[in-house]
């Protein structure tokens, strides 16, 4: 585990990254605080940040993901043919 100051980090950004993409912990400090930490992304977290976030959604609650194996229900016609023929060309008189 390493800590950086803020003006290091900003700095020297990517280095940090790769470092926390290879699995180490970064801690950030301000005037020797420690305000965050820069770590590997934990385990089950989606390689894609698209993935990642609607992950994060559903975890939260505020999104639930779709029920499968239910099949859509099957849609009735309105009508029949004939009748909608029959109402077309009526509509169709009136131009």
């Amino acid at each position: 585990m390493r800590a950086v100051g803020l003006k290091i980090l900003k700095n020297k950004l990517s280095e940090y990254v790769r470092l926390a993409a290879a699995g180490e912990t970064i801690l950030v400090t301000d005037r020797d605080t420690v305000v965050a930490e820069i770590g590997p992304p934990r385990a089950g977290r989606a390689d894609n940040v698209g993935d990642a976030l609607l992950a994060e959604i559903v975890r939260k609650g505020w999104l639930r993901p779709p029920i499968t194996g239910k099949l859509k229900p099957v849609r009735k016609p309105v009508t029949n043919w004939s009748t909608l023929e029959r109402e077309l060309s009526e509509d169709r008189a009136d131009r």
